[in-house]
Formats: C-alpha cells, sequence, structure tokens
C-alpha cells in the first residue's frame, strides 16, 4: 500500500438542479484523458458512497499532490445558477463525515483539506486565502467544517 498523508475533498462542479452519475463522471474524466475516475470515492446526493479508483491506485484529483493522497468527491458544488455552492445534501455531509473519520482511522497520519487548500501560497504568508485559491472546490471550508464536526 502506497503512504498516504492527504484526504482531499472535492465536488464535481454539478448544478443542483441536475445529476452526475458515476457513469457520467467517468465518461468526463476519461474525456479529459484520465484511465477511470481520477477520485477514490464518489458521494451521490443520496449519500451513497462509491469506491471509484482503489486505494492502492494513485488518483488523478490534485496535481503535484497524486501520490500520496486519497481524493473524495461529492455530487454538486454550484447552486442551480451555475455559481459556486454548499450543496451538499444531509445524507452527503453524514456520509462524507464517515468517510473522512473512518479512512482518518486507517491512515491516522492523514491532513485533510479542500481542493482549494492545495492551490499555491502566491504571496508566501504562510496561509493559502481565498484570493490565491485556483478553484473554489469544494465550495466550502473543509477546515472549518471539521471544527465544527468534531465539536458535536
Amino acid at each position: 500500500m502506497r503512504k498516504i498523508n492527504l484526504l482531499v475533498i472535492h465536488c464535481s462542479a454539478t448544478r443542483a438542479d441536475r445529476t452526475l452519475t458515476v457513469f457520467d463522471l467517468e465518461t468526463d474524466h476519461r474525456r479529459r484523458g484520465f484511465n477511470g475516475i481520477g477520485y477514490h470515492y464518489y458521494i451521490r446526493k443520496d449519500g451513497t458512497v462509491h469506491l471509484t479508483r482503489p486505494l492502492e491506485s494513485i488518483g488523478a484529483h490534485a496535481k503535484g499532490f497524486n501520490a500520496n493522497s486519497i481524493g473524495i468527491c461529492y455530487e454538486g458544488g454550484l447552486d442551480c445558477e451555475g455559481h459556486p455552492a454548499d450543496t451538499r445534501t444531509e445524507e452527503q455531509q453524514t456520509a462524507l463525515r464517515l468517510l473522512v473519520h473512518q479512512l482518518s482511522q486507517r491512515f491516522p497520519d492523514c491532513r485533510v483539506c479542500g481542493h482549494r487548500d492545495l492551490s499555491p501560497d502566491l504571496n508566501n504568508n504562510g496561509e493559502i486565502e481565498p484570493e490565491e485559491w485556483i478553484k473554489l472546490c469544494p465550495c466550502f471550508d473543509v477546515t472549518q467544517w471539521l471544527a465544527q464536526t468534531s465539536a458535536t
């Protein structure tokens, strides 16, 4: 098994009034030149968690970080007008919380972050700030969400 030290949360950038099946996601990723879905897990709106790439396989989800990470994507991330928004359903939030907990137990030294948190620190102040984000994905603050979920 490869060394895992990072769990990266993504959104599929799907509008809230649309669906993106596992088949659709795979088709999209293959069109982009990937060998199947680049994420290891995909969480549908109903909370169903799909293993979409073996954990032993390097992902294709966060350039420069794939070798030692696991990619988790949820269906959604855009409101009905196509603007970035936290569209996670309660079922997705529950499934994501459980999956992150299980993976953190299996890989205890993992850092959990959003894809946007892996943007370069352009001003070199040691902090990735919103104006430095390359993407808004996953359309919510993972660090804040983790703090809230661990407090409950």
